[in-house]
């Protein structure tokens, strides 16, 4: 674990902004998260997910005076963009590119200056930033360090999961606080409350160790490597 407060800068991840007058209809009837009730300043993690059920794309969705911003993969903020307009449709919401950087703050140490927001999928997971430089006596982390961090304390990400290959409670979504079961109707909400409501899920993504080198990803590893 790390024993002291760590900064990161995660280039995988960009910014979109989201306004308008129609902004929290819009995202609360898309998104698997609660937006109708964000708060200035607050973060909640969330999915978009396909019709049937899957994970297209996580999302943090932050609070802002005007709207919102939406966190999400880089690689895949220009598709991101692209669907949100499929759906908005005659609704007056703005959607735009917002050049802000992403950041992390990590590890063990006290809580970090104003603008700096705690992860709201587990607190020993720290906060996340937008456009802040790193606070006095940070030391200097990088994204695979934080990855590492992050899956130590059994927190997935989109690596691990992929695009239209997992649904949102295989990969932990539910216990992440990523899934509002009492919002009512998004995306992909049916197939989702049925796994919830029947306790359907058979597989999870959890930390595990091996002695010696790990199989390649996809592959079967033998039960006895398993620490």
């Amino acid at each position: 674990m790390v024993q002291t407060l760590s900064y990161a800068r995660l280039p995988s991840r960009a910014v979109i902004a989201v306004g308008g007058p129609d902004w929290r209809d819009f995202l609360h009837n898309l998104i698997s998260q609660n937006v109708e009730t964000l708060a200035v300043g607050e973060i909640r993690f969330g999915a978009l997910l396909t019709p049937q059920g899957k994970v297209f794309y996580d999302l943090f969705v932050i609070g802002r005076e005007d709207g919102c911003w939406l966190d999400v993969a880089a690689e895949h903020r220009d598709a991101i963009l692209q669907r949100l307009m499929i759906y908005r449709l005659r609704a007056k919401v703005t959607l735009a590119p917002e050049e802000a950087e992403v950041a992390v703050l990590f590890g063990d140490g006290a809580a970090p200056g104003e603008g700096w927001r705690p992860d709201p999928r587990l607190p020993d997971l720290g906060w996340r930033g937008y456009g802040l430089a790193p606070p006095t006596g940070a030391a200097q982390a990088n994204e695979s360090d934080y990855a590492v961090f992050a899956r130590s304390l059994g927190v997935p990400g989109p690596a691990d999961w992929g695009v239209e290959q997992t649904y949102p409670i295989e990969a932990n979504f539910d216990l992440l606080n990523g899934v509002d079961f009492k919002k009512g109707c998004f995306v992909g909400q049916e197939t989702t409350s049925r796994m919830k409501r029947r306790g359907t899920v058979k597989t999870r993504f959890l930390p595990i160790r091996f002695e010696g080198e790990a199989p390649a990803a996809g592959a079967e590893a033998d039960r006895k490597s398993v620490v």
